[in-house]
């Protein structure tokens, strides 16, 4: 056999492993299926990395949106005290984006009216 065809067969048992995996979570519990099927091989798999750099992705920007909340929080908490509910629960649902753009706003936000305005014209639509 030459060493094409090996290295194609050999990506093929990786893919035909992962499918098999996938195919089997939606029956078997996690714990048999481990017991049959090597972790390795499955990560070796272009769809398992393809769903774990998903993830990842997913990840950074629930991150990036919790970091930007928190300090939004903490300068809102720092220029009006602590907020009522239906105003921080206005703030919670913002975009990353909107967050950001909050902050810079809040440099001429000084008035609690003011923040409540800003919110009505760039909350969600």
């Amino acid at each position: 056999m030459g060493m094409a065809k090996l290295i194609y067969s050999q990506l093929l048992m990786v893919d035909f492993t992962a499918y098999t995996e996938i195919l089997a979570g939606l029956k078997f519990e996690k714990d048999l299926i481990r017991k049959f099927l090597s972790e390795d091989i499955m990560r070796e798999s272009v769809i398992y990395q393809d769903i774990e750099q998903k993830g990842e992705k997913k990840g950074e920007e629930k991150g990036k949106q919790k970091e930007a909340l928190s300090f939004c929080m903490l300068l809102l908490n720092q220029r009006f005290g602590e907020l009522e509910s239906s105003i921080a629960e206005k703030v919670e649902v913002l975009s990353v984006e909107k967050l950001e753009a909050l902050g810079v706003a809040l440099l001429n936000i000084s008035e609690m009216d003011d923040l409540i305005t800003w919110l009505e014209e760039n909350g969600t639509p």
